[in-house]
């Protein structure tokens, strides 16, 4: 499992997918949409080429890696976008 720290998102790619995977569609989206910090590696999704900071500094969240491995790729990667205060709020409306 790899996990990418951007500056409000993470990304979490289940690289046991990725070997099997044809397209590598999530870098082929980083590059086109993003910055392109998403490198293949070994038949897998790597940032090992950039240090923590530029992972911050470069990353523009924009989500494309996402979409492409869901419809193009193996399904291995999920982004999370962590809301403070969305559970208390669902909470209080009972929709938790």
């Amino acid at each position: 499992m790899l996990e990418i720290k951007e500056r409000s998102i993470i990304i979490r790619i289940d690289t046991s997918k990725c070997e099997a995977c044809e397209t590598k569609a999530c870098a082929a989206a980083c590059k086109k949409f993003a910055r392109g910090y998403l490198q293949i590696v070994d038949g897998k999704p790597s940032v090992e080429h950039l240090t923590p900071e530029e992972v911050l500094r470069l990353g523009t969240e924009c989500l494309a890696c996402e979409i492409a491995c869901k419809f193009e790729g193996n399904k291995a990667l999920e982004i999370e976008v962590p809301i403070k205060g969305l559970d208390e709020y669902l909470a209080k409306r009972g929709l938790a």
